[in-house]
């Protein structure tokens, strides 16, 4: 059962650079020149380089506030005992070099199912004109009974 205050944790600010848009386009296997050459990206529509889809998944991880601190600090939750569900993203305006996007995860609800304690997670990404870029919705599961 969820509190009447909204339970927020926020990132810290996190400034898009080529070489981080590189090293995901590469590790996804993306050979699209978009990713790389600015020109490409001007040329196709884009204000700049723009990040591959997923790419909040690299603002949650190399984050000064990580998703490690939202699991173990905010939640509480000892990160080994901690599985990732299922996640979706929607998104609405392109990020690119240059931008500096600031995320607000809110714990929309959390239930214990089977021995597992569940909660459900809305991440809004926003640039740094306050404009949202993309929301992120993620499942994460607690294991009650961890083996070792």
């Amino acid at each position: 059962m969820m509190s009447e205050q909204p339970i927020i944790f926020n990132y810290a600010p996190f400034l898009i650079e080529s070489g981080k848009i590189k090293e995901f386009a590469k590790a996804l296997q993306l050979n699209n020149p978009v990713y790389l050459d600015e020109e490409v990206a001007k040329s196709a529509g884009y204000r700049g380089i723009p990040t591959p889809p997923t790419f909040t998944t690299v603002i949650d991880f190399w984050n000064d506030r990580s998703f490690y601190q939202l699991v173990s600090d905010f939640l509480k939750l000892t990160p080994n005992n901690v599985l990732h569900g299922e996640q979706a993203y929607e998104y609405y305006k392109a990020m690119v070099v240059g931008d500096t996007i600031s995320a607000q995860v809110r714990l929309k609800d959390q239930f214990c199912k089977k021995g597992k304690n569940f909660f459900l997670l809305e991440t809004v990404y926003k640039n740094q004109w306050n404009e949202t870029v993309a929301i992120g919705r993620a499942t994460i599961i607690e294991m009650l009974e961890v083996n070792s």
